[in-house]
């Protein structure tokens, strides 16, 4: 399921029109990536929590010269499921 066809399933369950609901979904997404940029956690009761954790610098190999490479530390996301969302 996508973006557009998850806004049109919502949509149909709360009689919005499904331009609205991606609007919504829109400052949704918009506003947890600027949570998560500022690297505090967003919490969704039942659902699971978006955080950031960071990754330190390790050594690596490219595959195809089989050459050691460095590989700089950095933050990414991350998503601990909440455990209704982990029994499906």
């Amino acid at each position: 399921m996508n973006k557009s066809e998850l806004a049109k399933a919502i949509a149909e369950k709360t009689s919005m029109p499904p331009k609205q609901v991606a609007s919504v979904l829109d400052a949704a997404f918009d506003e947890i990536i600027s949570v998560l940029k500022a690297k505090d956690s967003v919490a969704i009761a039942g659902f699971g929590t978006f955080a950031t954790k960071d990754r330190a610098a390790r050594e690596g190999i490219n595959p195809s010269t089989r050459e050691t490479i460095q590989i700089p530390a950095k933050t990414v996301a991350v998503f601990k499921p909440a455990k209704g969302l982990k029994e499906i």
